[in-house]
């Protein structure tokens, strides 16, 4: 199901049928996605709407070459894989990309705590929020986690799921509807009452909870999409922001691919130990057989050492 109107399908069919000789660096791969809007949620999406560079400016960048270069693929692969194992950020910073993002209002709120980008997000001050608000599927109500304090654990039983999604339904429309009865507005923008001046936008929105949606134009460089990713990408992360940073991973896939395989290996599949956890590591490399108290690791650092070790076992 689209999460597009038929405006704006035919707004982003008129910009994918106008194309522009170039003899900038083009990517292949966001060519044949660019403008297109990959659905995400229920009433989300993320697209590509601009960017600059590919995997040849990352190169050129480190090497400070006047074009191209004339280097074999695999050494460029070779030469990125060893920028990232070593955290060399700044010829990654040589890469940008734009994107328009449609995300419920607590996701964007997550979502700005990444701020080496930048930003421009639709203004309710100035236009009318459309009546769409996310609703989980019942496979995502899920009890307060036991162990991680800001995350989800057991998924709720049925009746408990049904009853959540009424409210959550209930709430959002019944809101909505008081929003316009503020704004003194229907569905399509009418005057309800002419004996009312109705509310100021800036105001009314005030009303709304955090489950509606909104849009920005995100642009950031690759170096800092790729600290967004590291994080949002991950098992642990919540739910609703890490399937967009899934979206957003298979485009950086497409859009530099050697990079991408570099940051798969070097930092989303990777792990990182503190000086006693190496240590401990060592030892056990070494052929011997410790726990906790062998170590200066605290309860949780061990539970954490462990799970990196063993990260299917059963804890």
């Amino acid at each position: 199901m689209s999460n597009l109107s038929d405006d704006q399908q035919n707004e982003i069919g008129l910009s994918r049928s106008t194309s522009s000789q170039t003899r900038r660096v083009v990517s292949e791969g966001l060519e044949e996605i660019l403008f297109k809007a990959i659905p995400v949620l229920d009433h989300g999406f993320v697209r590509v709407i601009d960017y600059m560079g590919d995997d040849a400016a990352v190169v050129q960048a480190a090497r400070v070459s006047y074009g191209r270069g004339t280097k074999k693929v695999s050494e460029d692969r070779a030469l990125i894989n060893y920028l990232l194992r070593h955290w060399h950020t700044t010829p990654f910073e040589m890469a940008e990309i734009k994107f328009h993002v449609k995300m419920p209002i607590f996701v964007a709120r997550q979502w700005i705590r990444h701020r080496m980008a930048s930003v421009n997000e639709y203004s309710a001050r100035y236009s009318v929020l459309d009546r769409e608000f996310y609703i989980p599927a019942p496979d995502q109500l899920a009890a307060q986690s036991n162990q991680n304090r800001q995350g989800r654990g057991e998924t709720v039983g049925h009746e408990e799921a049904q009853e959540v999604l009424r409210l959550l339904t209930r709430d959002a429309e019944r809101n909505y509807d008081d929003y316009l009865a503020m704004l003194n507005h229907d569905d399509q923008g009418e005057r309800i009452n002419h004996d009312r001046m109705g509310l100021a936008r800036e105001l009314a929105r005030m009303n709304l909870s955090l489950n509606f949606y909104t849009q920005w134009y995100w642009k950031i460089d690759l170096h800092n999409l790729m600290g967004f990713l590291r994080l949002r990408a991950d098992p642990h992360a919540q739910y609703e922001i890490r399937v967009y940073a899934e979206v957003i991973l298979d485009i950086m896939k497409k859009w530099v691919p050697a990079t991408y395989e570099a940051f798969i290996d070097h930092r989303l599949e990777a792990a990182s130990f503190s000086g006693e956890a190496l240590r401990a590591l060592r030892r056990m490399l070494a052929g011997e057989k410790i726990g906790q108290a062998d170590t200066k690791l605290s309860k949780r650092e061990w539970d954490e050492f462990i799970i990196k070790l063993h990260p299917d076992a059963d804890r």
